[in-house]
């Protein structure tokens, strides 16, 4: 499962998430920065990308469009980039359940469940 990390969330944090999640990216390093969500949602739909955000509106347009591209949502305020990273690393298990066995359209990641 590879990660498309939306422009709210760094870029540095990709190298350190190729083992958990290989050929993540982040919009900006693929030359989509400033692009619309419209543009985001199709390019991670044709590349097989999962979309991470922190904002609601990629989990919105899966309730409408469905999937693919699966979305995860961290909600959660503005963190540093180890904060981020740490969730979705902490999370790697739930994440891959419930996009690929339970086939979700969108996975919910708050900070009341992190560890």
């Amino acid at each position: 499962m590879k990660l498309l990390l939306d422009e709210n969330l760094s870029r540095r944090i990709v190298p350190f998430l190729q083992t958990a999640f290989p050929d993540s990216s982040q919009v900006a390093l693929l030359g989509l920065e400033g692009a619309s969500d419209s543009e985001i949602w199709q390019y991670a739909k044709t590349n097989n990308f999962v979309i991470v955000s922190r904002d609601s509106d990629f989990q919105e347009r899966s309730l409408v469009s469905g999937h693919p591209p699966q979305v995860v949502w961290l909600k959660i305020p503005n963190h540093s980039k180890s904060v981020v990273l740490n969730i979705l690393l902490d999370h790697h298990e739930e994440i891959e359940q419930a996009l690929l066995e339970q086939n979700r359209a969108c996975v919910e990641i708050s900070l009341s469940i992190q560890k």
